[in-house]
């Protein structure tokens, strides 16, 4: 098994239970920095390997990502930068996996879970890279006790991990509340979104901001065309994506969804 070590909380979750499930020495932890990654990132990375007993290779992109950079800058003259080169940096990091994964003859895995794949917070053909989703069915919030839970009889999952504000690192200083709520909220919108089968208006009578509750729902109903391209993932909760929750790809019901609420 291979998987991109980021030092960030679902790598570390996904390589404990891989080394758990497999055998530390049938799993190859990854750490792929580029020039926006923190160095207690990459030290995160390498104190999970050793706490799990693992190898884990150093293979930086930062020569890589400048040269896709140069190859189109012609054609990107004038335009600032914005998510596309954030995604560049996630999709060399899914080539470079999936390199070792067939030179090796093992199986990539990706580590998204379940409230990025819900809202699209992931990048096809980068972090979704893979043949197995082990986290596709578990929210953040779940991904933390799960984290809490591996480290119940001493530290497994380096701390730093566990308490730094989850990030992508692919700009400046990024976290990702800086394009989505809170994880609680978020998780609790899409389970009754997802799970409970909840309207819009209904989720809103729970307490929750209606420009949120908009915008989450919006997010969920436009990015099932990436959930189509995700690898399979372990089922857990009795909606999960694939074969829990099968939806079209085109549909423009959501649209009349703020008009209908405010009516409500």
């Amino acid at each position: 098994m291979f998987l991109g070590l980021s030092g960030g909380i679902d790598s570390a979750v996904v390589g404990a239970l891989a080394a758990q499930a497999l055998g530390k020495d049938n799993v190859t932890g990854v750490t792929m920095p580029s020039p926006y990654s923190s160095e207690h990132s990459v030290t995160d990375a390498e104190a999970l390997a050793r706490n799990l007993g693992i190898r884990c290779h150093n293979i930086p992109i930062h020569e890589i990502f400048k040269a896709q950079l140069h190859t189109l800058k012609d054609v990107f003259s004038g335009l600032r930068e914005d998510t596309t080169e954030q995604n560049i940096q996630a999709r060399i990091r899914g080539s470079l996996l999936m390199a070792l994964a067939n030179k090796f003859n093992g199986l990539a895995l990706s580590t998204g879970n379940k409230s990025e794949l819900s809202v699209g917070y992931c990048t096809l053909y980068g972090d979704m890279a893979g043949g197995l989703a082990p986290l596709a069915d578990v929210p953040k919030t779940t991904v933390y006790a799960l984290a809490h839970f591996i480290n119940r009889a001493g530290e497994v999952i380096p701390k730093g991990s566990i308490e730094k504000p989850p990030s992508a690192e692919l700009k400046p200083g990024q976290t990702d509340q800086d394009d989505l709520p809170p994880y609680d909220v978020l998780d609790r919108i899409l389970e009754l979104y997802i799970e409970q089968g909840k309207s819009a208006s209904e989720i809103v009578r729970k307490g929750i901001a209606r420009r949120t509750v908009l915008d989450i729902i919006d997010r969920i109903d436009r990015n099932e065309y990436k959930r189509r391209q995700a690898p399979p993932g372990l089922k857990l909760t009795p909606k999960s994506f694939g074969i829990g929750r099968k939806m079209p790809l085109a549909r423009g019901y959501h649209r009349l969804r703020p008009k209908v609420l405010q009516t409500a």
